[in-house]
């Protein structure tokens, strides 16, 4: 099974997009889950993530997934500082195909704004309800959200995209030491995902190995998943060239290795189900 841990679909008329502009020409329209079908055919199953920071978002995605045989599940947003969030996350987690959140920490002023102490409770909630923590970051955050690992060991959470290395100028060794603490968490993922994004408009898959394997050095194959990103990743390439690239460094290592990060992670750390009525987390 093939389960991509990381897409997206919007609808630019619901106008919630505030880092999608118009000078983004190669996706600044409506991508729906059949263009995803037709983008991505070798996919059995896939999450569905968020892409603007409303409540609103999380609906539509739910509502979509609930049409869907092939989207496993939604991770979605939940203000997190809101005296309401738990409440919120506690409706939500009702919902069979709610798997979790992802805050846009990467859009945020304060590079440590997820250490703050006034998140505890909708973390707590998170904690309690089983749920999970998608990390939208880059190096900058990862300090703050090792404090917050740390301060909620048994919270499973999630780097989106390789926390977004710089590719393009080769500053992999930087990158690398600050995600290393959190590596050490055993309750810390990583999604092998985004990375296209970051090497600039060119499309060598040879530039993708060092800091795949670094990736692969760090947590281990069955703590990595692999995810298209898609439609953000097509300025530069498809799903299916990406997954090429990276079943090209994960295949040495064994089929084994191939089947976590291809989607055995993922279901597990999701906590993914498909029983008789489709998928549903357990």
């Amino acid at each position: 099974m093939i389960l991509d841990a990381h897409h997206h679909v919007w609808s630019l008329a619901r106008g919630d997009y505030g880092w999608l502009t118009p000078e983004m020409s190669a996706f600044y329209r409506d991508f729906d889950l059949a263009d995803y079908a037709a983008a991505a055919p070798f996919v059995d199953a896939s999450i569905l993530v968020q892409a603007a920071p409303t409540d609103a978002e999380t609906d539509f995605l739910l509502s979509l997934a609930g049409g869907s045989d092939r989207v496993a599940g939604v991770v979605g947003w939940v203000d997190l500082a809101s005296p309401a969030a738990p409440k919120r996350l506690a409706r939500l987690a009702a919902r069979p195909r709610f798997l979790g959140v992802r805050p846009m920490l990467q859009d945020l002023e304060d590079p440590d704004w997820i250490a703050r102490d006034d998140l505890t409770p909708a973390l707590r909630a998170l904690t309690e309800m089983d749920l999970s923590f998608d990390a939208l970051v880059r190096a900058v955050h990862l300090p703050g959200l090792a404090r917050m690992a740390a301060r909620n060991p048994r919270l499973r959470i999630i780097i989106d995209h390789g926390a977004k290395p710089d590719i393009a100028s080769g500053r992999l060794e930087g990158w690398a030491a600050a995600l290393a603490p959190l590596a050490a968490m055993p309750q810390v993922f990583c999604k092998v995902s985004g990375l296209p994004s970051e090497a600039g408009p060119v499309w060598r898959p040879e530039d993708y190995s060092p800091w795949i394997q670094r990736l692969v050095a760090l947590f281990g194959p069955q703590r990595l998943m692999w995810g298209s990103d898609w439609p953000v990743l097509t300025p530069v390439t498809d799903p299916a060239s990406w997954r090429g690239v990276v079943h090209a460094q994960i295949a040495p290592l064994g089929a084994a290795a191939l089947a976590a990060v291809f989607g055995e992670t993922a279901r597990r750390v999701y906590r993914l189900n498909k029983g008789a009525t489709g998928w549903v987390r357990d």
